[in-house]
This record gives C-alpha cells, sequence and structure tokens, in this order.
C-alpha cells in the first residue's frame, strides 16, 4: 500500500469546519507542520485562541479524518493557539505590543461589572492566553482589593523615557490608581484630570506582549469612557448588566455611546441573573430574569451568558481570592469560563472579518 502523502492528509482536513469562522481550517491556515513517516502522522492545529471553546472537538475531528486515510497507522494532533490582533491594535503606537483591548462597561453602578472583569480576565488567563486587566475606575477603584495586589510597581529605564512594571496577580498584569493611594482617600477630581489619568495608565505602563488587555471602566458615559475610545485602540466593549428594566435603561445608552464612537459591542452579560437557595435549591429571579438577552436581541448584539446571584462569588471577591482562583472547579467559575470563551470566539471573529488578506493555506 503506498504511503500516505501531505496532499491527502490536507485534502481530509478540509472536512473539518471551524462552526465560528465558517471555513474548513486548511483554508484557514490552521493546520501546520505537517509530518509523516511511514504510517504515522503528525500536525498541529493553531487556532486564533486558546480560549476556544470547540477546541476538543476540533481535535477529534482532526485525528478522525487523517486516520481514516488509507496507510495511516498512527496520527498525533497538537493543539495550539495564536491570538489574531485586532485591525485597530495591529497600528497602535499606544501600546505596540497588546493583540486586543476589551473595555468592561455598565450603564450603571452595582451591577457587578468589576467582579465580571476580574473573572473574565482569569478565565482567559488560565487557558494559556496572556492577559492584563486596568482598573480604570478612578473615582472607585476596586482592583487592589479584588486581586490583593500589595505593593507599589516599580519604574524601568526605557530608552529616555520612564516606565512602570505592572503589578502581578495570579498571573495577570494588573493596574490601577487605588494602589497609589489609601484605599479610604477620595478622588476629588474633576474631569479632564480623570482622562489624563486613564491615559497616563495605559501609556506609562509597559504593559509588554499580551492577548488580551481587559480595561474595566467606570460605570456610565463619562470622561473616562472618551478618553478610552479616542486613545486606544479598542477590540471592542462588553456591557454589564442586571436583569431589571431599570438597569436595562441605562444599558440603551451604553449600546448607543460605543456605537457613536464606532466601537464593537462585544456582547452582553446578565449579572445577578438568578438566586439558588443552598439549602432547598429553591430558584428566585429576585432582579427579574432574561432582561439582558431580551435587550441583546433587540439591539442584535450577542449574549455572552448570566451569572447568578451567589454569595461564594461575593465572598471571594471581598477577600481578594476571585472564584476562578479559589474554586476553580466550581459551577460559578464554570459559569465565567464560559463566558470567556464565547467573548474570545467572538474577538477571534471580528479579527477574521476585519483582515484584508486573509491566509489561504498556511503550512
Amino acid at each position: 500500500m503506498a504511503a500516505v502523502t501531505r496532499d491527502q492528509v490536507l485534502q481530509a482536513l478540509r472536512a473539518v469546519m471551524d462552526p465560528d469562522l465558517h471555513r474548513d481550517i486548511v483554508a484557514l491556515g490552521f493546520v501546520k507542520d505537517v509530518e509523516i513517516h511511514g504510517g504515522e502522522v503528525s500536525f498541529k492545529v493553531e487556532l486564533t485562541t486558546p480560549a476556544c471553546p470547540v477546541k476538543d472537538r476540533l481535535k477529534q475531528q482532526s485525528h478522525d479524518v487523517v486516520a481514516a486515510l488509507p496507510g495511516v497507522t498512527q496520527v498525533q494532533v497538537t493543539m495550539t493557539a495564536q491570538v489574531r490582533a485586532s485591525k485597530a491594535s495591529a497600528n497602535s503606537a499606544l501600546l505596540p505590543g497588546v493583540r486586543n483591548v476589551v473595555a468592561v462597561a455598565s450603564g450603571k453602578g452595582g451591577v457587578g461589572k468589576s467582579t465580571t472583569a476580574v473573572n473574565l480576565a482569569l478565565a482567559l488567563q488560565m487557558t494559556g492566553a496572556r492577559v492584563g486587566i486596568l482598573d480604570a475606575d478612578i473615582y472607585g477603584p476596586s482592583l487592589p482589593r479584588m486581586l490583593n495586589l500589595q505593593g507599589k510597581p516599580k519604574g524601568l529605564e526605557d530608552g529616555s523615557s520612564k516606565k512602570l512594571h505592572p503589578l502581578e496577580a495570579y498571573g495577570l498584569k494588573a493596574m490601577s490608581m487605588g494602589i497609589f493611594m489609601p484605599e479610604d482617600a477620595p478622588m476629588i477630581w474633576r474631569g479632564p484630570m480623570v482622562g489624563m489619568a486613564v491615559e497616563q495608565l495605559l501609556r506609562d505602563v509597559e504593559w509588554g506582549e499580551l492577548d488580551y488587555l481587559i480595561v474595566d471602566l467606570p460605570p456610565g458615559t463619562g470622561d473616562a469612557q472618551l478618553t478610552l475610545t479616542q486613545k486606544v485602540p479598542l477590540t471592542g466593549a462588553v456591557i454589564v448588566s442586571t436583569p431589571q428594566d431599570v438597569a436595562l435603561a441605562d444599558v440603551k445608552k451604553g449600546i448607543a455611546m460605543f456605537r457613536q464612537v464606532n466601537v464593537p459591542i462585544l456582547g452582553l452579560v446578565e449579572n445577578m441573573s438568578y438566586y439558588i437557595c443552598p439549602d432547598c435549591g429553591h430558584r428566585a429571579e429576585i432582579f427579574s430574569h432574561g432582561g439582558a438577552r431580551r435587550e441583546a436581541n433587540q439591539a442584535g448584539i450577542p449574549f455572552l451568558g448570566e451569572v447568578p446571584l451567589d454569595e461564594i462569588i461575593r465572598e471571594v471577591s471581598d477577600a481578594g481570592t476571585p472564584v476562578l482562583i479559589s474554586k476553580p472547579d466550581s459551577p460559578q467559575a464554570k459559569t465565567y469560563q464560559d463566558i470567556a470563551a464565547a467573548l474570545a470566539s467572538r474577538i477571534a471573529v471580528l479579527n477574521h472579518q476585519a483582515s484584508k488578506f486573509p491566509k489561504i493555506v498556511v503550512e
């Protein structure tokens, strides 16, 4: 029996389709380093994000179609990932090493935006992505407490300029105005100063090479949001809301703002979506339920998922050990992991669509 050829392997792999990009993995350039030694075939499948929710399915399908070829006795598939940079980030002088900047926003305070931002950043990092998080809420910074940030950032010489190293927590690079001031000190600043502070936290920090920089915005549609959209090449924004009408009314304003400044909305997250009694298992929809999903459908934007109102999430966040760290195998952690996977997929799709000259076949 004739030995299998590289062309036969690639032809077989054309049957494996990426469900988000709607093209086969060969045409997308995912298949790399095909090696054939007699009946043994090995190759890599390089995805656009390590958080790909269908990674295991693509690996199994790739294995099966090649294993079915005559003469193949063994197949080894190695899954890797290379996060693509957004079109805006690729030309950024402000954050040259950051591939995607994602703003996490809310129309009003108290909806769990910062908790969502921290856990999404951790969920992405735990897949193998390089992730940073910036606390852009100058008036009410919460990152130092939620990530138990200790100490002050150290400076470094960068040619003729001076920059700061971000702090690190649980594998994340992190920066917040809150680490420079006592926790109980008020920030009595006018709007222009807030915008300047956000810009400085971006410009004067050595973020290095990151796949995702998550930016936790203050609530509303004010100076920090305007500065970020004007100065930073945003890949897109995630909007967090609770289900009730009073919160969703402000979500509409947030959607309108990001659309007005041409920032893609990556999706909505419904926080405090429901409550499950830990004793009897009764489900109570304290703040109503499904409002964010309906708003997303009406606005024509993705719905990323819903997070329950849960005492565990609150307790571990206050203790500086987010649920992804303190209880990584819990249902609460799985919720954030699923939302992060949906977010990563959405980013990958947008970056693929924005690519002017997609690679057809790459080996």
